[in-house]
């Protein structure tokens, strides 16, 4: 029985192709909306329809992939759904392509020998880079959509900054708060995206530690106890 490659060859030669160009056309997505969203009152009508230009050139560069990758993989439309849920949910939402992008280091990683960094460090790592990029994109949204909106309390790019740090920290101070249909959704997004990179980071933790102490132990001399 032949060892064969899980994804068909045609598939992972797309991927690798495609690789370089996603991820300019994510930071290109990322950075056209932020430039439209906190420079509408700010810039011209002329660049506002560029950068909208870009955010949808982008975003069709997107919807290209998926449906190349698609047809590559020799599944239905609904098994491919299915086994690429997290890829499906990325090109509904597409301000969360960027953070797709933190995988591009795993990649990279893996052509080497041996990764430079440990496992728990590049959970860090990860977790870090993704907190960052998620909380850039939740506050352009929530402030694109509350900043007029009546009787809303996130009305600066800044209160929607300080926001999406205490929302993806889990703490909620509750002094500015969403108040439209999409800001409180992105709320429940966020929530929970916080709470499973806390539980990932704090369980990288721990066992980092619990591995520490037990080579530590291993090394002591039989007999010889910490309490001794």
């Amino acid at each position: 029985m032949s060892d064969r490659p899980r994804n068909p060859p045609r598939q992972e030669c797309w991927d690798r192709r495609m690789e370089t160009p996603l991820a300019v056309a994510s930071l290109a997505f990322l950075a056209s909306y932020a430039i439209r969203v906190l420079g509408r009152n700010s810039l011209s009508q002329g660049w506002l329809d560029l950068c909208l230009a870009v955010t949808l050139t982008s975003w069709a560069a997107f919807i290209v992939d998926y449906a190349v990758r698609l047809r590559l993989s020799g599944l239905g439309p609904l098994r491919f759904v299915r086994t690429h849920l997290l890829d499906t949910v990325v090109l509904l939402i597409p301000l969360l392509r960027p953070v797709r992008m933190v995988s591009i280091y795993e990649r990279l990683q893996r052509r080497r020998e041996k990764p430079r960094l440990s496992l728990y460090a590049r959970v860090m790592v990860y977790s870090g880079l993704t907190v960052s990029l998620l909380g850039f994109a939740g506050a352009l949204v929530v402030f694109q959509f509350e900043a007029d909106a009546p009787g809303a309390t996130i009305v600066t790019f800044g209160d929607a900054v300080w926001w999406a740090c205490s929302t993806l920290a889990t703490v909620g101070y509750g002094d500015v708060v969403p108040v439209t249909p999409v800001g409180r959704l992105t709320a429940v997004g966020m929530m929970a995206c916080g709470l499973a990179l806390l539980g990932a980071v704090t369980g990288s933790f721990s066992s980092w530690l619990i591995q520490a102490f037990t080579r530590e132990d291993e090394k002591r001399p039989p007999g010889d106890s910490p309490g001794a």
